[in-house]
């Protein structure tokens, strides 16, 4: 897996163009699964569904709203905010789509483990918490067993007041945080982009490893 920094302030569907062109060159056999890494221009995106209730009025929203091929609800992406898309062809590790978001959410669980920030996942809830703050969203796409989209982590407190506007994930009540507001750190998105880089690649080679046994 290639790493890919695209850096700061991009444009959603540049990112977007990225990860379609990544995909179809995996299909045909010429090009390298790649963990495309940035952080969005202020965006709302939403999977493709007919009850779209939780980005409210979207006619007032502060920022544009994209409707995409992942599953899920409504979330934000923007700075402060480390977004990772990993492209991953996964025949390579096992051909398990829900064994793979567990993947994506224990590499970010292990990210934060590495600030003192004690994470979990919930059951019958995609992301990952603290306590009962939500700080990390998990939203993938699959076609033909390719990956796209992925993971966005609230790392500065930047990243937050956008959310107020929706109803983050469909999940009435919840309460979003970020790295900064729950450890005395103040790492970079770079930074914390390598950690999850880190174990996102221990945890592929462990799933590698168990397909092939």
């Amino acid at each position: 897996m290639i790493p890919c920094w695209l850096g700061s302030d991009i444009p959603y569907q540049e990112a977007l163009d990225l990860q379609e062109d990544c995909v179809r060159k995996i299909h045909s056999g010429k090009g390298p699964e790649t963990m495309f890494l940035l952080e969005h221009s202020p965006v709302y995106t939403i999977g493709r569904t007919r009850n779209q209730s939780s980005l409210g009025d979207s006619t007032h929203l502060p920022h544009p709203v994209y409707e995409i091929n992942r599953g899920g609800q409504a979330t934000y992406h923007g700075p402060g905010q480390l977004v990772g898309y990993p492209i991953l062809n996964l025949r390579n590790y096992g051909q398990d789509l829900h064994a793979y978001l567990r993947l994506l959410e224990n590499s970010l669980i292990a990210t934060l483990a590495d600030y003192d920030v004690i994470a979990r996942s919930r059951e019958g809830l995609t992301g990952v918490w603290v306590q009962n703050r939500k700080i990390a969203s998990i939203g993938v796409g699959v076609r033909k067993w390719v990956t796209m989209h992925g993971f966005a982590l609230n790392v500065t407190a930047a990243s937050l007041p956008p959310f107020l506007h929706i109803t983050p994930c469909g999940l009435e009540g919840v309460t979003t945080t970020c790295l900064h507001d729950e450890t005395r750190k103040s790492p970079s998105t770079d930074e914390v982009g390598e950690r999850v880089l880190h174990h996102l690649r221990l945890q592929l080679q462990l799933t590698e490893r168990g397909s092939t046994t």
